[in-house]
């Protein structure tokens, strides 16, 4: 996933967590050698918008669409969260992640106990930028869930002073105001500012659902993408989650402030919200990557999955030659680490890059033949085709066995916190 797309036959050489060399006849310089052979070996991928708090409730909120889906069941759901259950819910989704070859994610927590799902993210291994969610405003709301924009904005920055930029770099903070119907707009004015203040990306989400969009535009007499223009929000380190509904407009504001787009298609098709004008936004300029939203709108965290169906949604509005796999890869690995401020960093393999590696085992009958690895990758591959998985030179993941997570007891205790989640509803 190098600037010239090269696909080589050789050796990857990691030391001290970094990519130091990339061709054939390096194994004499390694201490240990991994025998990738018959395996594509590539950067992990990196999800731009997920919800670890949500893992536990996979299964527990289908077939309705966004505000009843929230108002009925997710919000209630997270208000009733103990640190027991959150816990459970993230290490349950950051171990499917590192299965299905996820290195990198943006998450959204819930308003309350987000240094649980830090501190789970740092055990596992995974790189992570972890945002606790800001709601004051919104009917419908459980009152756990209400916070006033003080203590809001004042547990933000105690998580910022405890985690940011902690575990070498691997762990960082976003600011994560929910969605503007949940936030006063002095709340996303203060968020904002506090996250130029610091650095830090803004993680939200914007014209998701039709209805969603109404209100926005009933409440501020505009659409999302125009509010956050209004309020001095839009630059590339806004991460916004959807943009389903846009305007063209609201497209030429998105790309002319560079601000990240984060499709989540099985969310959007899953909730009913629609389909986002993806390749119309790429073509324009627009910087577009992954992500699975939360499992209890999709209901997995599979990676292969969203790059199939973003592939094959836009080719059913635009035609075949639209969002070919080349490009959907890229939107994975290095178009996700352009959403977070990491292309110096990770998204390909490249020396000097860190060692975010992931392997899959190509030599499956849903997978064979393979003539072309990319497109093997983006339409036939599954995220039980990974079996190795380093993030920083470690493993994680080594012969499809988690390394840094115990398999068993995850799910032993996920399913006796879903029992006691659902009782304190």
């Amino acid at each position: 996933m190098n600037p010239q797309r090269d696909v080589l036959k050789g050796d990857l050489w990691i030391e001290d967590g970094r990519i130091r060399g990339i061709g054939r006849g390096l194994r004499n310089k390694a201490a240990s050698v991994v025998d990738a052979t018959d395996r594509i070996v590539l950067p992990g991928f990196v999800q731009t918008h997920l919800h670890l708090c949500q893992t536990l409730m996979r299964g527990a909120a289908d077939d309705l669409a966004l505000l009843d889906w929230l108002k009925q069941r997710i919000w209630p759901f997270e208000a009733a969260h103990d640190e027991q259950s959150l816990k459970a819910s993230a290490q349950l989704g950051l171990a499917e992640l590192i299965q299905g070859g996820t290195t990198t994610v943006l998450t959204m927590e819930t308003v309350h106990d987000t240094d649980v799902v830090f501190e789970e993210a740092r055990r596992s291994g995974l790189r992570a930028i972890i945002g606790k969610c800001f709601m004051n405003a919104g009917s419908g709301t459980p009152k756990r869930l209400l916070q006033p924009a003080r203590r809001g904005l004042a547990e933000c920055e105690a998580l910022y002073k405890t985690w940011h930029n902690t575990s070498e770099g691997r762990i960082r903070l976003a600011v994560a105001p929910r969605f503007i119907l949940s936030c006063t707009e002095s709340l996303l004015r203060d968020a904002d500012a506090m996250a130029h203040e610091w650095g830090v990306l803004v993680h939200t989400h914007a014209s998701e659902n039709w209805e969603e969009v109404r209100r926005v535009r009933e409440r501020t007499g505009c659409g999302n993408i125009e509010a956050f223009n209004r309020y001095g929000m839009l630059h590339d380190r806004l991460c916004l989650a959807h943009c389903v509904w846009t305007n063209a407009r609201e497209q030429r504001l998105l790309r002319d402030s560079q601000t990240r787009v984060l499709h989540c298609p099985s969310s959007n098709l899953k909730l009913g919200s629609g389909i986002a004008p993806i390749w119309k936004l790429l073509q324009a300029g627009v910087p577009i990557s992954l992500g699975a939203d939360g499992a209890a709108c999709n209901n997995n965290l599979d990676m292969f999955q969203e790059m199939r169906l973003a592939a094959l949604l836009q080719k059913a509005l635009h035609g075949p030659e639209a969002m070919p796999a080349s490009t959907v890869l890229q939107m994975a690995t290095l178009g996700g680490a352009e959403a977070l401020g990491l292309e110096r960093e990770i998204g390909s393999l490249e020396v000097g890059k860190r060692a975010d590696v992931i392997l899959v085992n190509l030599k499956n009958l849903h997978s064979t033949p393979h003539a072309d690895p990319i497109s093997s990758l983006v339409y036939s591959a599954r995220s039980s085709d990974v079996e190795t998985c380093l993030v920083d030179g470690r493993f994680l993941l080594k012969e499809k066995e988690l390394l840094t997570m115990d398999h068993e007891r995850i799910l032993r205790e996920s399913q006796k916190q879903f029992r006691q989640l659902a009782a304190r509803l």
